[in-house]
């Protein structure tokens, strides 16, 4: 077993690293508060390859896996600078695409999609069935050789900066309603939305989506065939975990090291606070639980790109469980060591304690993944 990265993983990671200082947490807090996007360091970071690291290297990617885009998303956040459209546009539609779609599909997006220019967000969760894709109320259905897309879909991110949603909805096929996916241009006729007001710090905004009748030719279906969409939407769905993990275990490191620097400089009766262990042992331990979380993402990432799907797919819950957990610790402590200032936006902490909370609800709730875990890993009765 090799904890080791490559050299060429090593130099990515820096380079990535190096990117994401020059931007900082500052930056990423001015554009969410006053309602701007990452335009600037989304553009760069794809004009030097960063996003494409996943795609195929004959559409112009980097020809490497979840493990190099997991790096970048990791040390982009622990520059205090998350990018959740890169989970969803490069590691969900771009392993769907790469993975699943038409070959026309695959040459009009994935170019767009390693360099940047093109963002495609994912649209599954509902109001009623959450992403329960069993119980989807959107369906597509045929109307001569183009589909009718109609229903709703909530909490989908980023979508006024995308030209394309990924779209989950059911379609009639063998007498059963199945899931399908479509590429949806979100300026489509019939597609609406509303902003969605959240009480994160995060330049990319929540939507709500409405489908009227919109209308798709039949190149908007995944894989052109609906018997395509189940192994493609299952194909995104690990992807996702591992690269929200990831931004997780990055958030967690720029908590901690806020945090550190902080305890190692401020003094309190002659002595700096760091050599309390009332301060010291909670910083302690929530690096032991980054580090484990670490090791999961790159074990999940590991399995993934070696095309083990079920290990990756046990290894991804356990992976983005984990992370969850061990941001939402690193960023409390955090705060906590600061004291009063630690509530203040000079001190960059406070600042990531909507979006890691958000980690554990989302793409998947914790509660779900130890549903998960106890059927599938223990063995237990399902309980839902």
């Amino acid at each position: 077993m090799d904890f080791d990265h490559t050299p060429e993983q090593e130099q990515l990671r820096d380079a990535v690293r190096a990117l994401g200082r020059r931007y900082g947490h500052p930056y990423f807090v001015a554009k969410a508060k006053a309602g701007e996007h990452t335009t600037e360091l989304w553009a760069e970071a794809g004009r030097l390859g960063y996003l494409g690291v996943n795609i195929p290297a004959a559409y112009g990617g980097g020809g490497g896996g979840i493990t190099e885009l997991a790096i970048v998303g990791e040390e982009l956040a622990a520059a205090g600078c998350p990018l959740l459209l890169l989970v969803v546009s490069p590691a969900i539609a771009g392993t769907i695409l790469a993975r699943h779609g038409t070959g026309d599909q695959r040459d009009r997006f994935l170019p767009g999609l390693a360099t940047g220019a093109e963002k495609i967000v994912f649209a599954i969760t509902e109001p009623e069935a959450g992403s329960n894709f069993h119980r989807l109320a959107t369906v597509a259905r045929r109307d001569g050789t183009d589909w009718l897309l109609s229903g709703r879909k909530c909490f989908i991110s980023g979508v006024d900066e995308a030209q394309h949603v990924l779209v989950v909805a059911r379609v009639e096929a063998s007498g059963r309603l199945r899931p399908a996916l479509f590429l949806v241009p979100t300026d489509a006729p019939g597609l609406t939305r509303s902003p969605l007001a959240m009480e994160i710090v995060s330049p990319e905004r929540q939507w709500l989506l409405y489908f009227d009748d919109v209308r798709l030719p039949a190149g908007a279906l995944i894989g052109g065939d609906p018997q395509a969409s189940l192994p493609a939407l299952f194909a995104g769905l690990n992807p996702e975990r591992i690269t929200v993990a990831a931004m997780g275990a990055g958030t967690a490191r720029y908590a901690l090291d806020r945090a550190s620097a902080y305890a190692a400089t401020r003094s309190v009766w002659g002595r700096p606070i760091g050599a309390h262990q009332g301060v010291a042992h909670p910083l302690a331990h929530a690096a032991i639980q980054l580090e484990l979380a670490r090791l999961m993402i790159g074990k999940a990432a590991a399995l993934y790109d070696a095309g083990r799907d079920l290990e990756a797919g046990v290894a991804a819950n356990l992976a983005k469980y984990a992370s969850s957990e061990a941001a939402t610790l690193a960023v409390d402590t955090a705060i906590q060591v600061h004291g009063g200032n630690g509530m203040t936006t000079e001190y960059g902490v406070a600042t990531l304690l909507g979006g890691v909370r958000a980690g554990r609800l989302a793409p998947i709730s914790r509660e779900m993944i130890l549903n998960f875990v106890a059927q599938h890993v223990l063995g237990q009765e399902k309980s839902y």
